[in-house]
């Protein structure tokens, strides 16, 4: 059985607690309510039968506060809590950074890849261009680094690749969300991109405002998608797909079962002793992210990719 680690945690970000709780099979539903997240509680506790994963346990965590590591310990059913992060090499079989604030990926992720530990990094891996090639050259020499949004593997998403060909030649990709482009815009793209095949991009440019974010991406062959992120809008992650023969609009509302396939994935992944998910397709997604940025800092310049 593999033995995992898991690093928690920024603001807002419940991963540490429903990651954990998914690969154990067991959670404290008032300890994660009691924390300030009553839906991780309630979609864990709809799907009490499926939770747990009999290949890996989450035995190790650590959190930039004691009291923080301890409370996911006792949400999650882990066993130890340590220090310092470094405490967990030799002590795991893989490592889940279950963060979200791109700026200290590198930081953290550093101690496990460069002593050859295998890694999955939240979304997004990056949000700065140096760190983007630092990690790209960490796996070039043969490091594990896996890193996507787990849109990637939404039910909804999957289901929609399969009916793709129907709708036939794309013309247009609107999709919408709620919140930043920085930590949220990764999962329009993930879903987008896993839909279509991972194409290539072309040319960003960001034509939105603070806290309504819009973002145009071209694609090598033409098409056209059209990304909205607003901060203070309802509702839940939105993509829809207009082609020259059909339509259809994706409404993605199961996250604990795209969690759990991207963990299956993950955990696969390190027993095969690679990523499932080839490298360049996140590489390929962190530059579309960046790029948004530039454009957003440049007044809305095109971007060429």
């Amino acid at each position: 059985m593999l033995k995992i680690g898991i690093i928690g945690m920024s603001p807002g970000n419940a991963h540490p607690y429903s990651w954990s709780a998914i690969i154990n099979g067991v959670f404290d539903g008032d300890e994660i309510i009691r924390i300030g997240y009553p839906a991780v509680a309630e979609y864990l506790n709809a799907n009490r039968d499926t939770v747990g994963i009999d290949t890996a346990k989450v035995t190790h965590v650590w959190a930039q506060e004691p009291a923080i590591a301890s409370s996911i310990a006792k949400g999650a059913g882990i066993a130890n809590t340590v220090e310092k992060l470094e405490d967990m090499i030799g002590e795991v079989d893989a490592i889940i950074l279950a963060r979200d604030d791109p700026e200290k990926h590198k930081e953290m992720a550093q101690p496990f890849i460069e002593a050859g530990i295998p890694i999955f990094i939240d979304k997004p891996l990056t949000y700065s261009t140096e760190d983007l090639d630092w990690f790209s050259a960490q796996s070039a020499a043969g490091k594990f680094i896996m890193s996507c949004s787990s849109m990637r593997y939404a039910n909804e998403c999957r289901i929609a690749r399969q009916e793709l060909k129907s709708f036939g030649k794309l013309e247009l990709v609107t999709a919408v969300g709620k919140k930043d482009w920085k930590k949220y815009g990764i999962h329009l793209l993930e879903g987008i991109f896993g839909i279509l095949g991972d194409p290539q991009p072309v040319s960003v440019r960001h034509i939105g405002e603070p806290d309504k974010e819009i973002v145009q991406l071209i694609l090598e062959d033409g098409l056209v998608v059209m990304l909205h992120l607003f901060n203070d809008i309802s509702g839940t992650f939105q993509i829809s797909l207009f082609g020259q023969q059909g339509w259809k609009l994706i409404d993605i509302r199961n996250s604990y079962s795209m969690f759990r396939d991207n963990l299956i994935e993950f955990l696969r992944s390190v027993e095969e002793g690679k990523p499932r998910i080839s490298f360049d397709k996140t590489v390929n997604l962190m530059r579309v992210l960046i790029a948004a940025q530039e454009s957003q800092e440049q007044g809305g310049a095109v971007i060429n990719l």
